[in-house]
């Protein structure tokens, strides 16, 4: 029988990227306690005819660089990196965690301008290859989510080994009902934001990008959004936790914002370039097996019964056109209190889907 990382490496390989003979597969094992499942990811996508090949990378490289580089090191994109988005048909991502805390003490702006020349990599891996990212966890991330190692594997196997078929059909129901209407509406906590997604195409997250996965997102009208929104949970941005975050939006950008904590680093982010005070995202999770928040956006946008606005760049898929070196996904969670409406028709209330 199967193991639960052999059955996981079977979707990875076979559903979320559909592997073919002789395609190149790039596989990134981030963090030792990854291999696991590199391992079974490596003979999955060989026993599928595809030509595999493992990098390593570590948030504890990442910090040497941040620590001891120099700005031109620190806005550098990593050329092996490009060249294997170059090089590969598909890449599959295998993030382990690492202490949450790593980079508590550098300077913002070297985390800003070290985060805008990966953010270049990442464009390629958009643009370039069929790709999924997996959030793995080990101890560290079961401390960040405030539970027992054993509880937090459970936790992962429950939400990555679905039948993802079944739930992608549920999905392309609730896409189906966003997809008709043009003017989202936010309500809720310190919340009140309205936007246009006229002309701009949802899609549907089903396991083919994120695992796990489960959410619909498409990309704002750039100068659409008008209101405010405060978010229950904290912005998360390599490890620093930005608290009480509330954000108030004229003609499609930012004019106004704070936060309880870090206010220096959002400050920062915000003025990444251009783009960054714009609206990349808006996503709804769907995945009602993830009732928790880990402080970990590959999880915690899946939530179902929350929302999700990234700020900076957008995704082409989804029409839109906002360029940023930024994209920063924040949770805003409906479940307790809130509502969203769609060209005046309430849709979702306290977390509970109306269609």
């Amino acid at each position: 029988m199967a193991t639960e990382w052999e059955q996981l490496a079977d979707i990875l390989v076979n559903y979320s990227t559909e592997v073919r003979p002789a395609e190149r597969v790039l596989i990134t094992l981030m963090e030792v306690e990854t291999f696991p499942l590199a391992r079974a990811v490596h003979a999955a996508a060989i026993r599928a005819g595809g030509l595999p090949q493992v990098e390593f990378q570590s948030a504890y490289l990442e910090r040497d660089l941040l620590l001891h580089g120099s700005q031109a090191q620190l806005e550098w994109a990593p050329e092996m990196q490009a060249h294997g988005m170059a090089w590969a048909d598909v890449y599959i991502g295998l993030r382990g965690a690492r202490n949450p805390h790593e980079f508590t003490g550098i300077a913002p702006e070297k985390i800003a301008a070290h985060k805008r020349a990966l953010g270049r990599v990442s464009a390629l891996r958009n643009e370039q290859t069929r790709w999924v990212l997996v959030r793995v966890p080990n101890e560290a991330l079961a401390q960040q989510a405030e539970m027992g190692l054993d509880e937090m594997m459970a936790f992962f196997f429950s939400a990555t080994l679905r039948d993802w078929a079944a739930e992608a059909k549920r999905y392309r129901e609730l896409c189906t009902v966003f997809q008709a209407a043009e003017t989202v509406r936010l309500v809720g906590l310190g919340t009140d934001l309205t936007f246009s997604t006229k002309g701009r195409l949802y899609e549907v997250a089903d396991g083919h990008l994120n695992m796990p996965d489960g959410e619909i997102f498409t990309a704002p009208v750039d100068d659409s959004a008008q209101g405010v929104i405060t978010f229950d949970f904290p912005g998360v941005y390599v490890g620093q936790k930005v608290e009480g975050i509330q954000l108030e939006f004229q003609g499609g950008e930012v004019v106004r914002a704070s936060a309880r904590t870090n206010q220096a680093l959002l400050e920062q982010l915000l003025g990444m370039d251009a783009g960054a005070r714009r609206l990349g995202e808006f996503g709804v999770g769907t995945n009602f097996g993830i009732q928790r928040f880990c402080y970990d956006i590959l999880y915690d946008e899946k939530i179902g019964g929350t929302v999700h606005l990234a700020l900076g760049r957008a995704y082409a898929e989804n029409k839109g056109v906002n360029q940023s070196a930024l994209h920063w996904d924040i949770v805003k969670d409906l479940r307790q209190e809130g509502q969203v409406w769609l060209d005046g028709r309430l849709v979702l209330e306290r977390g509970q889907f109306l269609i």
